[in-house]
């Protein structure tokens, strides 16, 4: 049997196999990078495509492994995630340097060359690049929309995609680079100095897309168009401040610093705000007995949720700590959840369920956890005195009700198999039922003679 797979439960799959579209997505990205890499390498030399993409791998790994350090409270689907590196490396790069080429071609023939070759570059450039970027994020809007819940997701997937985008296009840098003698110089610029630059850039469409994900009306529309619009003049002032040369640094590394220091903050604020609606949401569910007070402690702070994890790796092992993740992961996307649902982002019959899955999966990943570990060996680090659904799970007809769409209190449900709630159930009103004929009676002193066949009504 395939074991439950958590993500397939949080995207309402009815089963772990992957979408297709996601998986035709990757193989026409992979395919348009295999043709820009297989097309340099023979102009090239298969020799120097190879030594400039080892150049370039070391630090996509290294921003790759921050950007997902970023994304680890509520983690994005890993097939999401490779996805957008694949489109940047992919798809976006093989685009815009089709539409590049042909533009210059065209800015060449009727200019001097080197106007030409600096209007590509500053205009040209900028926008295209960053509309095939941002065509991706789009996609995810229109089609992954529930996979985007603020604007950490939004930057964790402009990041991937610009930074698979500027991977790739670094080896094409190296390749002219160690042509022309200077490959050291460039791998130290572009490699060392400025790697965070393609991904500054399209951070402010992927901001765009989270802020329209979860908003109705017009708004949706200006903030994408705005995002892009930041996007390009960012990437166009980088471009075009070069022909200054040192004078140009000046200017756009503290521009680009400025930009890095307010994802920071955006960063930090976003992930307040998941705490903060952590601890806001999930206490109405302590009556169901899926958490208790201490747990939603536990779930609210980083600190925690890795405690936690280490106990649970502790006393059972990695089944164990796979539980605790999956458990900790369908928490979060629980009062996630109901923060769309406040911002009307979802319908009530979408978020009841998306919430019957959850409650799902924060049932089984319990129950996977008991049967590796039927009796804890010591109480949770983060309990003190009071209970945990980790130490003792509620018995059935011990659990309440669930709270409704506004996190009020409402009617008992039995939202998973398995729970029932407390008392008895309320009583069924029946609707009163018509008057039934009476049958004729015999006339005074007669006997009571009844027809074989009396008369149908």
């Amino acid at each position: 049997m395939v074991a439950l797979n958590p993500q397939a439960v949080l995207d309402q799959r009815g089963s772990n196999r992957h979408p297709v579209a996601l998986i035709v997505g990757l193989v026409v990205c992979g395919l348009c990078t295999l043709i820009f890499l297989v097309g340099y390498g023979i102009a090239m030399g298969a020799l120097s495509t190879t030594v400039s993409l080892f150049l370039a791998l070391p630090t996509a790994m290294l921003l790759a492994g921050l950007i997902l350090m970023v994304d680890r409270l509520e983690p994005e689907p890993t097939l999401n995630l490779v996805f957008s590196f694949a489109w940047g490396a992919g798809v976006a790069l093989l685009g815009s340097f089709i539409v590049n080429s042909v533009s210059g071609a065209v800015l060449l023939a009727v200019l001097d060359p080197e106007v030409a070759d600096y209007l590509t570059g500053t205009i040209v450039a900028p926008v295209v690049e960053e509309s095939f970027k941002g065509a991706l994020l789009l996609l995810f809007l229109f089609f992954r929309r529930n996979e985007i819940d603020g604007p950490t997701d939004g930057l964790v997937y402009a990041g991937l995609v610009a930074l698979g985008f500027a991977t790739v296009e670094n080896v094409l840098y190296y390749l002219n680079a160690e042509a022309s003698g200077s490959l050291l110089q460039v791998v130290i610029l572009r490699g060392v100095i400025s790697p965070l630059a393609h991904p500054l850039f399209t951070a402010a469409i992927g901001l765009g897309v989270a802020y329209a994900a979860k908003h109705h009306g017009a708004r949706r529309f200006v903030a994408v168009v705005g995002g892009w619009c930041v996007a390009v003049f960012l990437h166009a002032l980088w471009n075009g401040v070069t022909i200054l040369g040192f004078l140009g640094m000046l200017i756009s590394y503290p521009v680009l610093f400025g930009v890095f220091v307010a994802l920071i903050v955006v960063i930090v604020k976003d992930r307040r705000r998941i705490v903060n609606l952590i601890r806001t949401h999930l206490p109405a569910y302590v009556p169901s007995g899926l958490v208790s007070p201490q747990d939603v402690q536990m779930l609210g702070t980083m600190a925690g949720r890795k405690q936690a994890r280490n106990w649970a790796r502790h006393h059972a092992g990695l089944n164990g700590v796979r539980a605790m993740g999956d458990y900790q992961l369908a928490a979060t996307e629980l009062a996630l959840l109901h923060s769309h649902a406040a911002n009307r982002a979802i319908s009530p019959n979408e978020f009841h369920q998306r919430r019957a899955s959850i409650l799902v999966l924060m049932k089984t990943a319990r129950d996977a956890f008991f049967r590796r570990m039927p009796q804890a060996k010591a109480p949770p680090p983060w309990v003190g005195q009071g209970p945990s659904g980790f130490v003792t799970p509620p018995a059935p007809g011990q659990t309440g009700p669930l709270p409704d769409i506004s996190g009020q209190p409402t009617q008992v449900v039995r939202p998973v198999s398995g729970m029932r709630p407390q008392g008895p159930p309320p009583p069924v009103a029946q609707a009163p039922r018509p008057p039934q004929p009476q049958p004729p009676q015999p006339p005074p002193g007669a006997s009571p003679h009844w027809p074989k066949n009396p008369p149908r009504r």
